[in-house]
């Protein structure tokens, strides 16, 4: 993909962007520092700022009491923290937290300047207890409270495009390519802090993350059998590492230090709370992996069913779904189609024409027709971006169920020979969807059994239920276990069904 058509489609994670450094008190030592490129209030700013756009591109989860529970654990946490002790600058000890549980089966936890913590459903499934779950966002806490992002930014000396691109031109949150960070902003700015904090900045936030949980009564060790099951989520993957662990001290030494570290808290204060059953009631019903209500791929076809509508993928194109658009990109990466909800019109006419009027558009084809039956318009246009290359890019709208859908294909000019079949046939493919196997097709959920006897898990799992894509050794990580490890009666699992 060239840089060109990066600009036109990334969209902007930070509005700001200020050179130069903002003198400061760093809130854990309380001494005054040179090395931050934000204020406190513009690291509320930009926290805000960025904090729409990582919902957009990954959706919140729907589910109140999971959001509550997580939430409210989080705020706990944040009390016991450095931001509320005695001395600490105004602003930090006014600064509200916000955490969010978004809709994403990624194992991933990331935080923004300003107090925004990030989980995903996928890292909760993951999780056995509630003291596990304090540590990992009472780590997320420390990057906030260390001012982490802040201090990246100021040895970086770039501005937050060029950091956007420089990830996108060859990083990756669980090993994916380029396109795909490009379409996903919550995985690039994910992936853009935990990697521009660096080692020490880790160490600090591992070590705040044990401290805030052994402050809130929680046995903090149990900590270490989650980054263990990380580093197995990687190893069978035989990927990178997930984000969670990218620039992290080595994940064997972490566990070893989460456990040194809490000794010495217990030794300190009481360390009583697990919080298992309580962990495991709001983890029950749990959507696993992805929601085909959102959108799943069979046979070629992406498939709607909460829209009730589908189309096909151009032949040779991957397909990267979100919430507010489905992105298609072949392994060239010299094209690309998107496909959104226009908000701003309702018919498809109107659509194109404002399309077509947009300022330096030069009007190639128009039409209109029918996709499926349904009402299309369609309009070819001529543009050049900020370089001065000239792409055509292909508009088509189609009026379905009250909104009306926008197909967008462009690549170069030059090339558009070569994807304008492809474009054409996607666009043309749009049907609406009646059949009731995929309209009330279901996501795959987290559910709980106990173990009568006792037994080798692999033995115990043997009839469970496991859904595409997911092994025993899989569901053996889930639990936190191996696959021939033997476990007690009485032992509560985790399967999915």
């Amino acid at each position: 993909m060239t840089d060109s058509m990066k600009r036109l489609l990334i969209p902007v994670l930070f509005a700001l962007f200020l050179s130069g450094c903002a003198a400061s008190t760093n809130p854990i030592s309380g001494r005054r520092a040179f090395n931050y490129a934000w204020s406190p209030s513009e690291e509320i700013q930009i926290g805000t700022e960025s904090d729409s756009q990582i919902i957009a591109q990954y959706g919140l989860y729907e589910d109140i009491e999971v959001a509550a529970y997580v939430d409210s654990l989080g705020q706990e946490l944040v009390n016991v923290s450095h931001f509320r002790r005695p001395g600490v600058d105004a602003t930090f000890a006014n600064m509200p937290f916000y955490f969010r549980v978004l809709d994403s089966p990624v194992v991933n936890a990331f935080a923004l300047p300003g107090g925004y913590i990030y989980v995903t459903r996928g890292l909760l499934a993951h999780l056995e207890n509630e003291a596990q779950l304090a540590v990992v966002l009472g780590h997320e806490i420390g990057h906030v409270v260390g001012r982490h992002g802040s201090k990246a930014m100021w040895r970086q000396q770039f501005g937050t495009g060029a950091l956007l691109l420089g990830a996108i031109g060859g990083q990756a949150v669980f090993g994916g390519n380029a396109a795909e960070n490009i379409m996903n902003l919550g995985g690039t700015a994910t992936q853009l802090l935990f990697l521009s904090y660096g080692r020490g900045a880790e160490s600090e936030s591992d070590q705040l993350g044990v401290e805030y949980a052994a402050l809130s009564g929680y046995q903090s060790a149990e900590a270490a059998a989650f980054f263990r099951s990380l580093k197995r989520l990687s190893d069978q993957s035989g990927q990178e590492l997930p984000s969670l662990l990218s620039s992290h001290p080595d994940p064997g030494d972490r566990e070893s230090y989460m456990i040194e570290r809490s000794a010495r808290w217990a030794a300190e204060v009481p360390m009583t709370k697990v919080g298992q059953s309580s962990f495991f009631r709001h983890v029950e019903g749990l959507v696993f992996g992805e929601d085909p209500r959102q959108g799943y791929v069979d046979a070629g076809v992406f498939y709607h069913p909460q829209l009730g509508f589908s189309f096909p993928i151009p032949t040779g194109f991957q397909l990267y779904n979100m919430p507010t658009q489905v992105v298609m990109i072949p392994e060239d990466q010299q094209a690309i189609v998107l496909m959104q909800l226009e908000t701003k019109h309702e018919r498809a006419r109107d659509a194109s024409e404002a399309y077509a009027s947009q300022e330096g558009v030069q009007v190639v084809e128009s039409g209109m027709g029918q996709a499926g039956g349904l009402p299309m318009h369609y309009l070819v246009v001529d543009a050049k971006d900020q370089d001065g290359q000239e792409l055509r890019v292909r508009y088509q709208f189609i009026e379905h169920a009250g909104y009306v859908f926008a197909f967008t294909g462009m690549s170069l000019r030059a090339q558009y020979g070569t994807y304008e079949n492809l474009f054409g046939r996607t666009m043309a493919g749009f049907r609406n969807v009646t059949d009731p196997a995929v309209l009330t097709k279901q996501p795959d959920r987290v559910s709980f059994q106990t173990n009568s006897s006792a037994t080798v898990f692999s033995s115990l799992v043997s009839g469970a239920p496991l859904p595409q894509g997911l092994s025993k050794l899989g569901l053996a990580i889930l639990n936190q276990v191996e696959t021939e490890e033997r476990v007690q009666a009485g032992w509560k699992y985790k399967i999915i069904k």
